[in-house]
């Protein structure tokens, strides 16, 4: 797998790369850690990079700039939904990872989730909050306990686990607060997965343990009792299963260079798919790096093969 992944590009190949990070999004923090691990990377090995941090600016700055590629590691809204993605196609930018319509698609969670249904694809029963009444219909449709999340966060901003419905109306109460559209999904009682695909090719699933009642945000990005399973715990066929799931699922989506899903199994084994990650963190705690270096990269490599994509997808 490892040849099939790793650039062959010379650093001069890629021209002068500018790194969005930061941003306005309710994931800023940590993807000021990403991107200034991106850029460390490639200046590393000798590629002409150079940061911005995205702001108002940015226009001004596209223009004023000579840029012959950007690598995107901007999460959440405006770097992650389309939007940033629009922007340089418009400025004639090529980028890093997937293009407008998978990134918009991936970002918003019930989308998301309506097609993957339209494709047969498993993923928890739903509903959509924008009133106590539909907290009741939920409840009643569902039942407890449930997951709460922004239609339109990243990193586990705003999810909550309910077990009541006064838990579940509050949970509703404050989800909406960072975004208006909130999602409450069937609980899946069971171990986590998560699952890299890089340059089209599945990396090694990572099992998922916490002592959180989900892997929350604390767990995902400051937390040191996180546990993570390389190889992830289940047997050969079911891990293919895993894999091939997590491969159709994305390319139900469209993503594009690299990205992770996000998958629950139940009691019975059945796996559940969650959500689609299109622009993955790319921190010291983070999973892409984790399964790349399963599968023989480590992180300088990664970042060579996530730009060498954009080469060749992008020109």
């Amino acid at each position: 797998m490892i040849h099939a992944l790793q650039s062959t590009l010379a650093p001069q190949a890629f021209g002068r790369v500018a790194v969005l990070f930061g941003g306005k999004s309710a994931e800023r923090a940590v993807s000021l850690k990403s991107g200034q691990a991106v850029l460390e990377a490639l200046q590393g090995a000798g590629v002409d990079a150079f940061g911005i941090d995205v702001g108002d600016d940015l226009l001004g700055r596209l223009s004023r700039e000579r840029i012959d590629r950007a690598f995107i590691v901007l999460h959440g809204r405006g770097g992650e939904d389309g939007s940033m993605q629009g922007l340089l196609e418009c400025a004639g930018i090529p980028y890093t990872g997937s293009g407008v319509l998978a990134s918009a698609l991936a970002m918003d969670k019930l989308r998301t989730k309506q097609v993957w249904q339209s494709l047969g694809l498993p993923t928890p029963r739903h509903a959509v909050l924008a009133s106590e009444a539909d907290c009741q219909a939920a409840a009643q449709a569902l039942g407890f306990p449930l997951i709460v999340k922004p239609a339109h966060e990243g990193s586990s901003i705003g999810m909550a686990k309910v077990n009541g419905i006064d838990e579940l109306v509050a949970a509703w109460q404050a989800a909406r607060s960072y975004d208006p559209q909130v999602l409450v999904e069937q609980w899946i009682q069971g171990p986590e997965f998560t699952v890299a695909l890089l340059r089209s090719q599945v990396l090694p699933p990572i099992g998922l343990g916490t002592p959180h009642s989900f892997y929350d945000y604390d767990a995902k990005y400051l937390a040191s009792d996180t546990q993570y399973r390389i190889p992830c715990g289940l047997d050969p066929v079911r891990e293919a299963e895993l894999k091939s799931l997590c491969a159709r699922a994305c390319e139900a989506v469209g993503v594009q260079g690299w990205g992770r899903v996000d998958v629950m199994q139940d009691a019975e084994g059945r796996f559940w798919l969650l959500e689609v990650n299109t622009v993955p963190g790319m921190t010291d705690h983070s999973l892409v790096p984790m399964a790349a270096r399963a599968a023989g990269l480590d992180f300088q490599q990664l970042v060579l093969a996530i730009l060498a994509d954009s080469v060749e997808a992008r020109g």
